[in-house]
């Protein structure tokens, strides 16, 4: 089951569809693993609500009390630990995502944890950001939870509504893609914004030592 296909990968879990998403919500959330397809899913699950045998309400809370406990999570880790565990050179703990977050966080406060909540790896390393800058816990999580709900609730809800849609109820697997890809746009646009500054600064670099 690929990861990349939200409806093979709901389907194939069988009765254990329901844990197997709010466990994949849980880990993007907190566990420090951004590269998930928690947009896509929820709004995937909310399409396959009904051949899943699971309600919309349902699908919604578990994965609201998922995100939530995931930020929670991701907010000691940061409080803990702090930058100690990223590298330039890693293959998913990269400084670049941290310090994306930590500009994010810098930029937007506390409604960076609603706010990042709809940005693919933003939302994994936001709440790390929170608690390694030591943001108050107690406007933590009224944030956490507000963005948690918001997005999670948001996202089922979404689907369940596409899903009443003729077309898209014969074409969920194109949708299933477009989500993915749209999912993962973001993360393809800022790698490629970062490949160019590194050439341009590389280039620069040239011209000077050759003057």
């Amino acid at each position: 089951m690929s990861i990349l296909d939200p409806q093979t990968l709901l389907a194939g879990m069988g009765p254990w569809a329901l844990g197997g998403l709010s466990l994949m919500i849980f880990v993007e959330s907190g566990l420090l693993f951004p590269f998930l397809p928690g947009d896509s899913l929820l709004v995937t699950a909310g399409l396959l609500h009904q051949s899943l045998g699971l309600s919309v309400a349902v699908i919604a809370l578990c994965a609201f009390l998922a995100a939530a406990a995931g930020d929670q999570v991701g907010f000691f880790l940061g409080h803990r630990f702090g930058r100690r565990w990223f590298r330039p050179d890693a293959r998913v703990l990269k400084t670049a995502h941290l310090e994306q977050a930590e500009a994010f966080f810098e930029r937007h406060g506390g409604k960076a944890l609603v706010l990042g909540r709809f940005v693919p790896v933003v939302r994994t390393f936001v709440p790390l950001a929170a608690g390694t800058s030591g943001y108050p816990y107690r406007k933590f999580i009224v944030w956490n939870l507000t963005g948690a709900l918001l997005w999670a609730v948001g996202m089922t809800v979404l689907g369940s509504l596409l899903g009443g849609l003729p077309f898209v109820a014969d074409h969920i697997d194109l949708l299933a893609v477009g989500l993915v890809v749209v999912s993962v746009l973001p993360i393809v646009v800022t790698a490629l914004r970062r490949s160019r500054a590194a050439r341009a600064g590389r280039t620069a670099a040239a011209t000077t030592t050759r003057d």
